[in-house]
């Protein structure tokens, strides 16, 4: 046992209490030896799942180990014990971790949920860190026993591959970030910041003029051995925060936090055309991965706001120009079709059939623009792909085309395109101004870095896009949705169909004056149905 390790004893044995829905209601008592933990399992090699009796067993014996400071006992009961073994001994040796309490809570098959509750103790400071984090039972490959299936994450649901506990002096200081207007931003105000501002502190921090607290952190080494600070858990001793103006509007972001919590998975961005600052992020899904920045999936019909501005751009049709609306259109030996209901149109302009997201229409032009000529548009003309340095990590979108049926595709957001919130406002936002500005989060006074470049769109462009939208806002697809939204206004709808899931996930854009959104919701249906209200209130709200 290692020194300063407190553990419980009565009576001369270690307890762990384990109770909750699904497992059964039991307490766990191991006699106290010194020595490692042996596990009853029987001797003959096994195969297939592990028994309830085995991850019971398996579990148990893990996480008794664990709380005793025995991590070689508990690495020998996970199926990659020498990763495991460094993470287990770094949490007492780095993360300074005094006595561990565990508290099996549930079981779901071969997982199983506990609580934690560690005091971490360094130098005269002492903090407790309480979370919940699960584990895995799995079949041994080679032994055939029952072992935990590990991950970094089983000791914190905030670490991954490469990842280590450890507490002393923060890596940067803390930050103060403050909205355009001067509100200070925190995550419990603002829940769907809390990945952004965690981001933020660790590029900014060391520049915005604070000094360093003492906090437990997640530390990220790479496979070339450098090191940074992903996440910080615990603070036992605060520091001076510096002051960093980011460009969120307080306004916007509160009606884009209150909007995202109608549906599971749902993210949104706002945007301001006239610049690409970035007025909002919202994620319904409050974890560390920010899908409104770093997702990427088929866009559906919003991402004919690209494809018609590339029509016009190139002169094969206008706004008022031909874009006939059959009942099905070939491509590449692939036949598309449009949304159950929809009445053919022979006569039908670009705008008519941009406003009823006639997918035929631009599937039949496709073959007079040609994938060359989109994919330009799409990487010139609206930035996407070109390497965005917006503040965080973010995913700028792609359009891949492998000279198949999914070129077509692609042009109604199908296909090989993968899109999120960010890029589609800042596709909007192009698109009503004919100029691109690479989303920013942070004022270009704190950074220096050149931002990506694109063309814009042709004279002319950019007031038919205006034109098209502004229909579908009011008399098209977006109609509904759009209503109550003031002002000169414009959007487009779309719904992505994605393979073995079901219901079609909703996507939305829209814009309202100096303001240019977008939403996606997995699985929502129809884009004016689900997306559609969470733009329309960010709208709403204003900057």
């Amino acid at each position: 046992m290692r020194k300063g390790v407190k553990i419980g004893i009565v009576g001369g044995v270690f307890a762990v209490m384990v109770g909750g829905a699904g497992y059964g209601g039991y307490n766990l008592v191991t006699a106290v030896t010194g020595g490692n933990t042996v596990s009853s399992q029987d001797s003959e090699h096994k195969s297939g799942p592990p028994s309830g009796d085995e991850v019971k067993e398996t579990s148990e014996d893990f996480l008794a180990a664990w709380a005793k400071n025995d991590p070689a006992a508990a690495a020998r009961l996970t199926d990659y014990a020498d990763n495991a073994m460094s993470v287990l001994e770094d949490w007492h040796d780095k993360a300074h971790v005094t006595h561990t309490e565990l508290t099996p809570t549930r079981a779901d098959g071969a997982k199983v949920a506990f609580h934690v509750r560690a005091t971490v103790a360094y130098g005269k400071k002492t903090r407790t860190m309480s979370y919940d984090s699960s584990l895995t039972v799995v079949r041994g490959q080679t032994t055939g026993r029952a072992l935990v299936d590990w991950s970094p994450s089983v000791v914190h649901p905030s670490m991954g591959k490469g990842d280590t506990l450890v507490t002393g002096e923060a890596p940067s200081p803390p930050i103060e970030a403050v909205g355009r207007d001067g509100t200070v931003l925190t995550k419990d105000t603002y829940p769907s910041l809390g990945p952004v501002l965690d981001e933020l502190r660790a590029k900014y921090g060391d520049s915005a003029g604070g000094s360093p607290g003492i906090e437990t952190y997640v530390e990220h080494t790479d496979a070339n051995g450098e090191t940074s600070t992903a996440k910080s858990l615990l603070t036992l001793a605060k520091g001076r925060p510096g002051k960093l103006r980011t460009t969120i509007s307080a306004t916007a972001q509160a009606a884009a936090e209150q909007a995202v919590k109608k549906y599971p998975e749902s993210s949104v961005v706002a945007i301001e055309p006239s610049t690409g600052e970035v007025l909002a992020v919202a994620n319904q899904a409050k974890g560390e991965f920010n899908a409104a920045f770093q997702g990427g999936t088929a866009p559906g019909s919003v991402m004919k706001i690209l494809t018609a501005a590339a029509l016009i751009d190139n002169g094969v049709t206008s706004a008022n120009g031909p874009a006939p609306c059959p009942d099905s259109a070939v491509a590449l030996s692939q036949t598309f079709h449009n949304l159950q209901g929809m009445r053919a149109n022979g006569n039908a302009t670009l705008a008519d059939s941009f406003a009823r997201s006639c997918n035929t229409a631009f599937i039949k032009l496709s073959d007079d623009l040609g994938a060359q000529k989109f994919a330009t548009e799409v990487k010139d003309r609206f930035g996407i792909g070109k390497d965005w340095k917006t503040g965080i990590v973010s995913r700028d979108g792609s359009v891949e085309l492998p000279g198949n049926s999914d070129d077509a595709a692609a042009m109604i957001g199908q296909g090989k395109v993968k899109m999120n919130p960010l890029n589609m406002a800042s596709v909007t936002a192009t698109a009503i101004t004919g100029t691109f500005h690479q989303p920013v989060l942070v004022s270009r006074k704190v950074d220096e870095d050149p931002l990506a470049t694109a063309r814009g769109l042709r004279p002319g462009t950019s007031a038919q896009l205006r034109q098209m939208m502004r229909l579908t806002a009011t008399s098209g697809t977006a109609a509904a949705a759009m209503a109550d939204v003031p002002g000169d206004k414009g959007a487009k709808t779309g719904s992505a169909e994605v393979d073995g899931q079901g219901d079609a996930n909703s996507w939305f854009a829209g814009y309202s004056g100096d303001i240019a959104a977008a939403a996606t919701v997995p699985r929502g249906g129809h884009g004016g149905d689900a997306a559609g209200p969470l733009v329309a209130a960010v709208l709403r709200a204003g900057a």
